[in-house]
C-alpha cells in the first residue's frame, strides 16, 4: 500500500465443511452467505451476488439520503431495487430508484445523477483491482 492509502473496509470469510455455507465478519459484525439449493446448497443466507446488490443498495440509500438531508430537500424515503442480469458473456446491474416526497423534477433528476457517483457504483464502473495473496 502506497503512504496515503485508506483502508476503507474490511472483511472476513470462512467456509468449513458444510457445503457452502460462509461465515463472515466485517468489523463487528457477523453474517452469512450461502449458495441455493440448485447450486448445491442450502440457502441459508443470501448468495454472493445478492450481497454484493445488497451492498450497491445500501450505498446509494445512504448517498442519497446524505445528500438530500444536506440540500434541505423533502426525501422521505427511498426504495432501491437492484438486478444482477447475465446476458451471454455480458453482464449487468438494472437498478430502480423510487424516490418518496415532495421533490421537483430537478431534484428528481439530481438524485438520479448522483447514484451514479455513490461510492460503491464508482467501484463496481471502475473494475477494482484484486491482488491475491496465499499464505
Amino acid at each position: 500500500m502506497t503512504e496515503d492509502a485508506l483502508n476503507v473496509a474490511h472483511a472476513v470469510a470462512h467456509i468449513g465443511e458444510a457445503d457452502y455455507q460462509v461465515d463472515i465478519r466485517a468489523g463487528r459484525h457477523r453474517f452469512a452467505a450461502d449458495e441455493p439449493p440448485a447450486l448445491g446448497g442450502k440457502d441459508a443466507a443470501p448468495a454472493p451476488f445478492q450481497l454484493l446488490l445488497s451492498a450497491l443498495a445500501a450505498c446509494t440509500a445512504i448517498t442519497l439520503r446524505m445528500y438530500a438531508q444536506r440540500k434541505g430537500w423533502g426525501l422521505k424515503g427511498l426504495d432501491v431495487d437492484l438486478r444482477f442480469v447475465k446476458d451471454g458473456d455480458q453482464s449487468r446491474i438494472d437498478r430502480t430508484l423510487v424516490l418518496q416526497g415532495e421533490l421537483t423534477p430537478e431534484q428528481r433528476a439530481r438524485l438520479g445523477e448522483v447514484a451514479e457517483k455513490t461510492p460503491v457504483t464508482l467501484a463496481l464502473k471502475g473494475g477494482v483491482a484484486i491482488a491475491t495473496t496465499l499464505r
